[in-house]
């Protein structure tokens, strides 16, 4: 099975220029302050990072350098020097920068090397990772249903264990570079996983990532309809468009290489896109905000309010509209409102009421008082003091079967007081 990255580079000249990572998070009004903790597993297939490139990169904007460790699943290793390079240098920088601006904290970075990806995201499962970053796949008919399956059951082993997953979407729009013009990206269409579609970002607008407009396998978001997996309840109650399966994305950001990010690799400063860049940034948002958040896909779908919508642009097949679209899904992030819907800091406890004691099997009778008016009119200070006294007693009363006749009491003396002359 031939897997290929999501990065694509700019072509076009005249554009509005790339984004800086903390600079894009700003404009996607990333919360700060946030408690942070999740460490984020990144899977790579290919090619390599060096320490000097992740030096140079994060000294550049001003952050520390993430603590990053490398994983090899199988005889796959970190190795730099090749083609997928800078898909390996967007994931770590995006991911680690996206992290660093909500929570002020270097994140930490496992890297996963494998010759597949589903050996990998069992290998972070195994060792307790928070959140995982795919940026590789392929449409479905390469993947097959008994390996698209497969893949399914690993992500579903990770929501079980508290883990997100996140894929790209893919970038030759609709078509997915498969065999007809509408196709879905795996693993992005497993229902666990939560896909990840592009936008084109500028400062003033954003609008579906397209640069072939109106062509189903161009370069653009990938977006549509699974043939392998049925729609989640999740999302056909709130508000996907009805297709023949699961739709793809579920959420967006900016993507377009002519609107894309600033990272390093190969000793220079690069600018790249693609669906690759937002996988990652939506890894270090969601570590920055807890660990083991497990199934967030759902929760996403029941708030679109917490997303910008995309209503402008198509991905070939399909076109933009308001509310969810196999073109952006969901929209792209606002980030502070997805904080207070997954923050696990800001919920308040509900506290556990202590059980009554069991009543005695027996219990003696109470005998009821009867108040005696007294034989003079008191005061009304008296008499207020009476009645405060009864009703703090009647008050403090547990409420359970034995004392029932009790509170009765107090309440028909309490009653009495209440008609007692005063002076």
């Amino acid at each position: 099975m031939q897997l290929r990255s999501y990065i694509k580079r700019p072509r076009a000249a005249g554009t509005p220029g790339p984004w800086s990572v903390p600079d894009l998070c700003a404009a996607y009004s990333w919360p700060t302050g946030a408690p942070g903790g999740g460490v984020i597993a990144i899977v790579e297939l290919g090619g390599g990072w060096t320490p000097a490139d992740m030096q140079a990169y994060f000294t550049g904007i001003g952050q520390p350098v993430p603590v990053i460790t490398d994983v090899s699943v199988d005889a796959t290793k970190n190795t730099p020097g090749g083609d997928a390079d800078g898909e390996v240098a967007l994931d770590i920088q995006v991911a680690a920068a996206a992290y660093y601006a909500a929570t002020g904290k270097p994140a930490t970075i496992r890297v996963y090397w494998a010759g597949d990806i589903a050996p990998a995201v069992r290998a972070a499962i195994k060792d307790g990772c928070d959140v995982c970053s795919i940026s590789w796949g392929a449409d479905e008919a390469v993947w097959g249903a008994a390996a698209a399956q497969d893949m399914e059951a690993a992500a579903a082993e990770a929501i079980a264990a508290g883990m997100i997953v996140l894929a790209a979407s893919g970038d030759n729009d609709s078509g997915d570079g498969g065999p007809t013009p509408a196709n879905v990206d795996v693993p992005a269409s497993c229902p666990s996983i939560i896909g990840c579609g592009g936008t084109n970002k500028t400062s003033s607008s954003e609008t579906v990532w397209n640069n072939n407009p109106g062509q189903a396998n161009g370069e653009g978001t990938g977006g549509g309809y699974s043939t392998l997996f049925p729609m989640p309840a999740w999302q056909s109650g709130n508000g996907a468009p009805s297709g023949p399966g699961r739709m793809v994305p579920d959420v967006a950001a900016n993507a377009d290489p002519n609107t894309g990010y600033e990272i390093y690799y190969g000793g220079t400063p690069q600018v790249v896109g693609g669906t690759s860049a937002v996988a990652p940034l939506y890894a270090g948002l969601f570590a920055a905000l807890g660990t083991k958040l497990g199934a967030v896909g759902p929760k996403l779908w029941a708030n679109g309010n917490d997303f910008n919508d995309i209503t402008v642009g198509d991905n070939g097949v399909f076109s933009a509209q308001v509310g969810p679209d196999p073109c952006t899904g969901l929209g792209s992030p606002i980030g502070t409102s997805i904080e207070n819907l997954l923050s696990v800091t800001g919920a308040v406890p509900v506290p556990t009421p202590a059980p009554a004691p069991a009543p005695s099997p027996t219990p003696d009778p109470i005998p009821a008082p009867t108040p005696n008016p007294p034989p003079t009119p008191v005061t009304s200070v008296l008499l207020a003091q009476a009645q405060a006294t009864v009703a703090a007693a009647l008050a403090s009363l547990p409420a359970w079967p034995a004392l029932a006749d009790a509170q009765k009491a107090c309440s028909d003396a309490l009653a009495a007081i209440s008609g007692w002359p005063t002076s």
